[in-house]
């Protein structure tokens, strides 16, 4: 199987983060890690050996009540040992894997039977405004478009990545996080302390006009401001879960094998495909 192609520049990436790290904007890891901290409760289970994956660790572990949490940096080889783990998160750092499916398959790895594996990432809907005002801005203003714009997966897909990597009873669901600003230069400098700006290999190498942005800005408030004037932000994350292997959790029947029909199940009559209701 030839390599995952490398869309990201790790080094930038952590250039990035570390000048995030002086002026850090964590509202959405906060209202992420509020919607994991509930996702936990409803697995009622006490975790005693987690691992976080990603940056800003520290506040992940205190946000989610995981105090002694190791604390594993998203590099392309995990820090984790097989089977030492109950609980794995990868905490909003999936998005720029160069490899998504060897990291979840790493975590695998790491939980014990029955381990549970928790990750989010940005998913397709994030920043949709943004990149709509960005891409005519650029058409508009240099005649074509540059490769600024990260890809970011579907639901459906990134679900996939939970089979792929060797994970049971794989669920992926999404969140939506609707943040308005007076303008989208806001908007950037918040990107810009979340460390989450664009880091592909293939991006621009010279510095975008200043009348890109300008007018980026007018398409903006054009297309999309609200009845007060404030400017729409969406964020969708995804939240992936799933369970290491162990004999004693429960699977799927095969194809074929209910001892029960469902129209019986369900105390309705049974019709044949295409039948009419009466018939």
């Amino acid at each position: 199987m030839p390599p995952p192609p490398i869309l990201f520049d790790p080094d930038l990436l952590a250039r990035r983060r570390a000048r995030a790290e002086r002026m850090p904007e964590d509202f959405l890891r906060r209202a992420v890690a509020e919607e994991l901290s509930e996702r936990l409760k409803e697995v009622n289970r006490s975790f005693r050996a987690p691992a976080i994956i990603g940056p800003r660790g520290a506040l992940w572990a205190e946000a989610l009540d995981l105090a002694g949490a190791r604390l594993v940096p998203d590099r392309e080889i995990l820090d984790l040992e097989p089977e030492a783990h109950d609980l794995v998160i990868h905490a909003l750092a999936l998005h720029w894997a160069n490899d998504p499916v060897g990291q979840i398959a790493q975590a695998r790895r790491a939980l014990r039977p029955d381990g549970l594996f928790l990750g989010a990432l940005f998913a397709g809907e994030t920043l949709r405004e943004l990149r709509e005002a960005l891409s005519h801005a650029e058409i508009d203003v240099l005649g074509g478009l540059s490769p600024r714009v990260a890809p970011m997966g579907e639901i459906r897909e990134l679900g996939g990545l939970l089979q792929r990597a060797g994970l049971a009873l794989p669920v992926a669901d999404g969140l939506r996080f609707d943040v308005t600003y007076p303008d989208p230069f806001r908007l950037m400098r918040d990107l810009r302390a979340m460390g989450e700006t664009g880091v592909m290999v293939d991006r621009l190498r010279r510095p975008t006009p200043r009348a890109v942005f300008a007018r980026a800005a007018a398409l903006y408030a054009e297309r999309f401001a609200l009845p007060d004037g404030r400017l729409p932000a969406t964020f969708e994350v995804v939240v992936l879960t799933g369970w290491a292997p162990a004999p004693q959790q429960q699977k799927p029947l095969r194809p074929g094998s209910a001892r029960v029909r469902l129209a019986d199940a369900l105390g309705v009559p049974q019709r044949n495909a295409g039948e009419e209701p009466g018939g």
